[in-house]
């Protein structure tokens, strides 16, 4: 097997005059991203446990009138069950807010830099640090999985 073949495929090579920086600050950006998608997670994970919880709360109504406590059930109701979140929200309107106003420009930003900068080729900074780190013959340090072409 040439070294060529066991090197990273060609959309994991650095484009010729990319320099060191570049393909650091690249990294930087895109770990930024990546840590941004793991916080819109968070908050559709805020989303969808807020609206059970909402949809719980309902159901709590609906046994306290059965058990006679029509009092507190009225007042849950009233005060809680679809109560916005912050001041004229619900949390739907949080995710909309944040996918329009940061994750989407941030996300098309990262892109515009990878495509101008790098030709378009992603994860350059974790390719080449893949291949400083592994060792090249061994069957478990392998550039690529062997079914893939250059």
């Amino acid at each position: 097997m040439s070294e060529h073949r066991d090197g990273p495929d060609r959309r994991h090579r650095r484009p010729a005059g990319v320099d060191d920086k570049t393909v650091e600050a690249l990294g930087s950006l895109s770990k930024a991203l990546e840590t941004t998608e793991r916080a819109r997670g968070s908050l559709y994970d805020f989303h969808q446990l807020t609206g059970g919880a909402d949809l719980e709360l309902e159901r709590a109504v609906t046994l306290l009138r059965e058990a006679g406590h029509r009092e507190w059930a009225d007042r849950i109701e009233t005060e809680m069950l679809g109560r916005n979140v912050i001041p004229g929200r619900w949390t739907f309107q949080i995710v909309e807010a944040y996918e329009q106003t940061y994750y989407r420009p941030f996300r098309d930003l990262e892109r515009g830099a990878v495509d101008e900068l790098a030709d378009g080729r992603d994860h350059l900074y974790e390719a080449e640090m893949k291949e400083a780190r592994r060792t090249v013959g061994h069957p478990d340090h392998t550039a690529r999985p062997q079914e893939e072409e250059t």
